[in-house]
């Protein structure tokens, strides 16, 4: 007959143990890793509004310009497009835009918009999907 000592079986599960050890460490220093990095997160995530940091950049004055001039062609009501002052933008299959800009009106009163555009880069599509007044 044969029987097995108790010390065997204890040495066994002491040298399971050690060898899991270094993995454990690795999946303990993935998840700090991986935790550290959702806090900030590096680019926009789809589906969020993030600010635009920089409005007075080229695209996002030109956008902020040709939503006026779109907004005329619809509504002919004459404003002129002044600057866009802050906005925020949102990852879709393009891009979401949500401008607040400065505009002068026929009789030369400067007044706040909130512009709503859409834009595919890669297709060249642009649409103004809403424009009013922000007072």
């Amino acid at each position: 007959m044969s029987s097995s000592s108790p010390h065997g079986s204890t040495s066994s599960q002491t040298m399971s143990a050690r060898a899991l050890l270094p993995t454990l460490l690795l999946l303990v220093a993935a998840a700090a890793a991986t935790a550290a990095r959702a806090g900030a997160p590096a680019r926009p995530l789809a589906g969020g509004w993030f600010p635009i940091r920089n409005v007075s950049d080229p695209h996002i004055q030109e956008l902020g310009g040709w939503a006026v001039t779109e907004h005329v062609r619809l509504a002919n009501d004459g404003l002129r497009f002044g600057e866009v002052t802050s906005g925020e933008q949102q990852v879709v299959s393009g891009m979401n835009y949500r401008l607040v800009l400065d505009a002068t009106d026929a009789d030369g009163k400067l007044a706040a918009y909130g512009a709503f555009v859409y834009e595919q880069s890669w297709t060249n599509t642009r649409e103004l999907v809403s424009f009013a007044s922000a007072d």
